[in-house]
């Protein structure tokens, strides 16, 4: 089992991490009945998109030995309607760590990122809009 989830009422969620104790909680958004005081479920989902490129970018960058420490992602998530949904997420990512980075690492970058389990478990439906930016030479 990864995590365990208790409702506790108000629309409030408690995820627990069992491996480590770890919680977090939701809130429903203020667009759909809720306080927005914490990360909506769906705030999650497309949070955990940006996490997980930047993890599996930094897994490469150890293989292939260039370094994004200090890269930052800013996570922009669309709802649609009828059905209620993620209709699209953009992922705005700002790479750091190097003055430079070369074609190839530019291409593993790129690659890897659009290769994150996240990305390739989200339905084709839901857009994905990712954008990068690199260190200006």
């Amino acid at each position: 089992m990864t995590s365990k989830i208790i409702y506790k009422g108000g629309l409030r969620t408690e995820a627990v991490h069992l491996q480590s104790g770890t919680q977090i909680e939701t809130d429903a958004p203020t667009d759909n009945n809720g306080k927005g005081e914490r990360f909506s479920p769906t705030d999650l989902v497309a949070t955990a998109l940006g996490s997980c490129m930047l993890t599996i970018m930094g897994i490469a960058g150890n293989t292939h030995g260039y370094k994004i420490a200090g890269t930052e992602v800013e996570i922009t998530k669309i709802m649609t309607s009828n059905p209620r949904r993620i209709g699209e997420i953009v992922v705005k990512m700002t790479i750091k760590g190097q003055d430079t980075y070369s074609d190839k690492e530019k291409a593993i970058i790129e690659n890897t990122a659009m290769t994150c389990p996240v990305f390739l478990s989200l339905h084709e439906d839901v857009k994905k809009t990712v954008e990068f930016l690199w260190p200006k030479n």
